[in-house]
């Protein structure tokens, strides 16, 4: 089955996959089936494609005077480390992390957990709870990163 899964994943045009439709393919694999998908150049893309459409899903209105740097630390076959500003109404990504400057939270998940977060597939509280989701920092701002991003429902 992970094979079928992976093969599937690997054969889509990320770029013409809706984050519906995305979260509908997170929502039919497992936490094993995902971490076999997360692999190398597949997961390099994914994760690519999932920060690269976070400018898209923001939502400044709900952000208002936020001021603040989330990094997130995607552990799997390594540790992918990625940062999302949020200043003056607009959100920016980059990849790696800025070592000259701390973030007000950090975000540290394994892949899976990662997918399901962001597709809209688990709550992050619930995966803060059992301990799936590790937050340094400012937890308060951690708890409602959702709020700012449309986020699918699956």
């Amino acid at each position: 089955m992970a094979d079928d899964a992976a093969g599937g994943i690997a054969g889509l045009d990320f770029a013409s996959v809706s984050p519906a439709e995305f979260a509908k393919i997170v929502k039919g694999l497992s936490a094993q089936e995902i971490d076999e998908i997360m692999r190398g150049e597949l997961r390099e893309r994914i994760l690519g494609e999932i920060f690269g459409r976070m400018k898209q899903q923001f939502r400044p209105d709900s952000a208002g005077s936020l001021d603040a740097t989330i990094r997130w630390k995607v552990t799997g076959e390594s540790d992918a480390y990625f940062e999302t500003t949020i200043a003056d109404g607009a959100c920016t990504v980059r990849e790696g992390k800025d070592e000259s400057r701390e973030p007000r939270t950090t975000l540290i998940m394994a892949d899976a957990e990662f997918l399901k977060l962001v597709s809209g597939n688990s709550s992050p509280v619930t995966m803060f709870m059992m301990r799936k989701v590790k937050v340094a920092g400012d937890v308060a701002l951690a708890s409602g990163l959702t709020r700012y991003f449309d986020i699918p429902k699956a």
